[in-house]
């Protein structure tokens, strides 16, 4: 599947770069300084639609050819940035004469981004990934040099893209001869010769995420130091499509790190979009320079040196790089018009030059078994010598989704985080300025709105339905509230409209925090200071808000909030010891419990389904994964387990429990009393998902089920099944014949994900075997099964198995029956056994006499 995937991205990433190319050079070379061939607005259009087209390989692309995803995921950038900036010179928004200045940070950005991905594509023989990078990097640079001086650059920068073209057409021409010819002929230095160029061992920090961010963090910083050397005058409206646009990837690859089991990276990218919004929105409003208030980004230089210093598990480079944006949120806090002002900007220079050393660092380790070394394991080593310490291992079964089917990353750090920034920045006093001038807005909308809503996301996909709640609801909230305090909406609004909104949440974090009793103290407390900000809110609406209190409120709540995180984030790292997060205040009675309260081991290693055989063979009940759903077991050898699990389901007399087996020889014992047509068509329709009810008889004495056997079918028949699953089979094999019964309370819908048996069983069972969501959500064929002597056979349900397929296969074992071919497992009893005998000649008699009466 991989490698079908790559067949398509890589053609479709190297057309859309060709099809971009194209439509720039002949823009450049049909273009004259006084007029463009294309309007700048239709310009910009085509380059957005590329770069999406790109955007989408690059991602698609990520786990197998980062190079090569890196590379259009750049060039995406580079495009959407440029696109955007030539939309709005179209649009009047940006002068014509400060479209230079708009253009060449972005420009220069990417020009040295590129060139760096062209020596990682030439040193590891990647020819057309070099050819594609190194030209556009020279088309930058010349489109710089065109925009210094009128007339001057336009054709080079054109010859340029023809490159670009010619290395498109020349892998288009090769991919389409190697499909032709079923790769018979191939040209050189294609993508059906690099194909054999594998990736090296991936390291947790060399990922395509991370390149990309380290790109995005070169593009902001070019636009914030350009000023300070002169390049351009100053920051202005036509620097903010760079920076959004680095803020917009940011994001993306923080959702793609939650998705790569890296919620360090996740969370790291989290800020970064954070503070690129930001300085984009001071651009955006440069004429007035909003002011930064202190309190904001000291907070945030603490949450990121936390930051910085945890990310030292991954290397020591990772850790020190983030340290140059702690030194950034220092100089932001010195200085009261922030990104506007020489410090910052100084510290953005260092970071540009930082940011492109890790880059090509990073980009090298990614394509070569051998690494520049960056102090990766050293608080790994640091740590083994402290025995109050245990790292916890990089295992992603840590990640695995609760009731979700989707697989990320714990998005809790970086939510926990974005509340803290919010509550802090909302301290902020806004006096008789108007809250423009104020740099409050970016903060709390961005940090408390948009990453919150991003984290609830990501708890939603993960099946954390209060955690996710209470994000999107905060977040929300934020987002209300930043734009109607802080936007310039409030004005004479406030009163009866605005108090009854902030009720309505109020109701809302009602129900958040009731429900957050059942999970910890730390949530509980969470939701209930956010109900006191919430009070604040409504207070200052209608006019009422002491001196003071929402201050205090904030305060409390950012420090609940930033407890909360360090936990999130110490507990993630080391195994032990772990920052308590309290306990339930309240557990439910009956049903339901946490995933805490019995054994839960994954289904696909061996050791986990001995566990799971030890507990049954000592008298355990547990959840198992099937064929189909979730299942709760018991050995039959074992009647109290069996009767447990009766009681323990709240089994109605209607709906008994089934017997499963391995395979039929586990009914060796009693093959004699059983027809060989029903042993005959268990074989050939086993292993399956149909259960067959047969007749009770003498038989069933012989599982060892004593007086428990009255809970397993009904006083005439009992139900018996060999699933198709590979752990179920493995497991019944070690304890024998099984008890089975759905793992859900009767008149529940059916368990299909095995945090369900937790949510719905809790703690009354004693294992549970974890593989996820249920391959099918459709029960089992139920085939009556009690008449087949006779040649009938009926359905009590049709399920998995269709009634046609069950069908076909009786009419199988019927026609080979009336041919006499006999189950080798009977001919030793049958020679014995005359009873065995008549049974095997009157179920041929009654098949020859009515073959069409075989069922209806």
């Amino acid at each position: 599947m991989a490698q079908d995937s790559r067949s398509v991205q890589f053609p479709v990433g190297i057309l859309g770069i060709s099809s971009g190319s194209l439509l720039l050079l002949v823009n450049n070379y049909a273009s004259t300084p006084g007029e463009d061939l294309i309007p700048q607005t239709a310009l910009g259009i085509l380059l957005l639609v590329i770069a999406a087209v790109l955007a989408n390989a690059g991602v698609l692309s990520l786990s197998h050819g980062q190079l090569f995803s890196l590379l259009c995921l750049t060039v995406s950038g580079l495009w959407t940035g440029s696109g955007l900036v030539y939309i709005l010179a179209g649009q009047g928004v940006i002068p014509t004469d400060d479209l230079g200045p708009s253009l060449v940070p972005g420009l220069a950005a990417f020009t040295l981004a590129l060139l760096l991905i062209a020596i990682v594509a030439l040193l590891a023989k990647r020819a057309v990934l070099f050819i594609i990078a190194l030209s556009i990097s020279l088309a930058c640079a010349h489109q710089i040099a065109g925009l210094s001086a009128a007339g001057f650059g336009r054709s080079a920068t054109a010859a340029n893209y023809l490159f670009v073209c010619l290395a498109g057409v020349y892998f288009g021409v090769g991919h389409l001869l190697s499909y032709i010819t079923h790769g018979k002929v191939e040209l050189v230095a294609t993508w059906a010769k690099e194909k054999s160029v594998q990736k090296a061992q991936q390291d947790p920090e060399c990922t395509s995420m991370t390149l990309v961010s380290l790109v995005m963090n070169l593009l902001a910083a070019s636009v914030l130091a350009c000023p300070l050397l002169g390049v351009v005058p100053q920051l202005s409206t036509g620097h903010v499509p760079w920076l959004w646009t680095a803020g917009v990837f940011q994001l993306a690859m923080c959702v793609l790190s939650y998705r790569d089991m890296d919620p360090l990276g996740a969370t790291f990218c989290g800020f970064m979009a954070l503070l690129r919004f930001a300085e984009g929105y001071t651009a955006l409003l440069f004429s007035i320079q909003p002011y930064s208030p202190v309190p904001f980004p000291v907070v945030f230089s603490v949450l990121l040196f936390i930051m910085a210093v945890f990310s030292c598990q991954k290397s020591l480079t990772e850790g020190v790089y983030q340290l140059f944006f702690v030194a950034y949120l220092i100089a932001i806090a010195a200085e009261p018009r922030g990104f506007l002002q020489r410090g910052t900007q100084g510290v953005q220079a260092a970071i540009f030059v930082v940011s492109a050393g890790v880059l090509f660092v990073y980009a090298l380790n990614m394509n070569f078994s051998r690494r520049i070394p960056t102090g990766q394991g050293l608080l790994k080593a640091l740590v083994s010598k402290i025995n109050a310490l245990t790292l916890r291992t990089h295992d992603k079964d840590f990640h695995t989704p609760y009731l979700g089917l989707s697989k990320y990353a714990d998005a809790e750090v970086l939510g926990h985080a974005c509340s803290v920034l919010a509550a802090f920045a909302i301290t902020a006093t806004i006096g008789e300025r108007g809250p423009l001038f104020v740099l409050v807005l970016p903060w709390a909308v961005v940090a408390g709105g948009v990453l919150q809503l991003l984290c609830g996301s990501v708890c939603f996909a993960r099946g954390k339905t209060l955690e996710s709640t209470a994000f999107i609801l905060y977040g929300v909230m934020w987002v209300v509230w930043g734009l109607t305090r802080y936007g310039g909406l409030y004005g004479e609004s406030r009163g009866f409209n605005v108090a009854v909104g902030i009720i309505g949440f109020m109701l809302f974090n009602a129900l958040v925090t009731v429900a957050a009793l059942f999970l910890n103290v730390a949530w509980f407390a969470y939701a209930l200071t956010f109900q006191l900000i919430l009070i604040s809110f409504l207070l200052d609406a209608i006019g009422s808000l002491p001196f003071g209190y929402d201050i205090g409120v904030t305060i409390i709540f950012g420090l609940v909030s930033f407890y909360c995180f360090l936990a999130h984030l110490f507990n993630g790292t080391f195994q032990s010891p772990q920052i308590p997060l309290g306990p339930a205040l309240f557990k439910l009675s009956g049903t339901g419990g946490s995933r805490d309260a019995c054994l839960h081991v994954p289904a696909r290693k061996a050791a986990s389904v001995n566990q799971i055989a030890e507990i049954m063979k000592n008298g355990g009940i547990c959840g198992m994964p099937t064929d189909t759903v979730y299942v709760l077991v018991a050995a039959c050898n074992r009647p109290d387990a069996v009767v447990k699990a009766f009681k323990v389901k709240k089994q109605a007399q209607d709906r008994p429990m089934s017997m499963w087996i391995s395979s039929i020889k586990q009914l060796d014992p009693v093959k004699h009393l059983l027809s060989p047509l029903l042993l005959d068509f268990m074989e050939a329709a086993w292993p399956s998902s149909i259960s067959m009810v047969i007749p009770r008889g003498p038989w069933l004495d012989a599982f060892g089920l004593g007086e428990a056997a009255k809970h397993i079918g009904t006083p005439q028949s009992i139900a018996i099944r060999s699933p198709d699953c590979t752990v179920a089979t493995h497991l019944i094999n070690m304890v024998g014949p099984i008890a089975v019964t759905s793992a859900n309370p009767t008149g529940e819908a059916d368990t299909t994900h095995h945090n369900q048996v937790y949510a719905k069983l809790g703690d009354k069972v004693n294992g549970v075997l974890c593989d996820g969501p249920s391959p099918e959500n459709i029960a089992s064929t139920v085939v009556d099964c009690t008449k087949i002597e006779t040649g009938h056979i009926g359905f009590f349900r049709v399920g998995l198995i269709p009634k046609s397929k069950v069908l076909q296969i009786f009419e199988e074992v019927q026609r080979q029956q009336k041919h006499g071919k006999i189950n080798p497992a009977f001919e030793a009893v049958i020679s014995d056994s005359p009873r065995s005998v008549n049974l095997y000649a009157s179920g041929d008699e009654e098949i020859t006499e009515e073959p069409e009466q075989r069922n209806e």
